[in-house]
């Protein structure tokens, strides 16, 4: 009698064992390699928004802002969305700020003196990624996307790649 007792706890654990495997362990693993990927993903949005901002502030002001788009979307860091980000899955938004002289505040630069002069300093610029959606690891259990904020920074201009004296801007 003590052997049969014997086998069916042997048998009772493991069902015990798989069922909190299955309920508890399984998807605390998922959630965790999820929430990885997540903040994986959210450092290198802002790092590459940060990497942008100083290539904008470093670099002559186009109209529009193409070339830093254009840097921005060939200078994407490794993660898992990186070609959602080269192809345009998320938008760059690109606004050079001007210094009113009488209050202070920081307007909307516009400059008739053509792309990369040196006559076209504005004193701060903004680099926006707005519209991305997190969809690693989702989309395969059928779960909608992860909406992230607007990820954003503002630097000054530091030189805007113009030599005054040689007159000559950097694209």
């Amino acid at each position: 009698m003590g052997r049969r007792r014997q086998i069916e706890q042997s048998g009772q654990a493991a069902l015990e064992y798989i069922i909190v495997a299955g309920g508890v362990v399984l998807p605390m693993t998922f959630m965790i390699i999820f929430t990885a990927q997540l903040l994986w993903t959210w450092h290198s949005v802002v790092e590459w928004t940060r990497d942008g901002a100083r290539y904008a502030a470093t670099h002559c002001f186009q109209n529009g802002g193409e070339n830093v788009r254009t840097y921005m979307r060939t200078h994407v860091p490794v993660n898992l969305d990186q070609l959602e980000f080269q192809a345009g899955g998320a938008t760059i938004e690109v606004n050079y700020f001007q210094r009113d002289v009488d209050t202070g505040t920081l307007t909307e630069f516009n400059c008739s003196g053509g792309d990369c002069s040196t006559e076209c300093v504005p004193d701060a610029v903004t680099i926006r990624i707005t519209g991305y959606e997190f969809r690693a690891f989702m989309a395969s259990l059928g779960l909608p996307p992860v909406a992230l904020p607007n990820f954003q920074t503002s630097l000054p201009i530091e030189s805007s790649g113009c030599d005054a004296e040689l007159g000559t801007c950097t694209p």
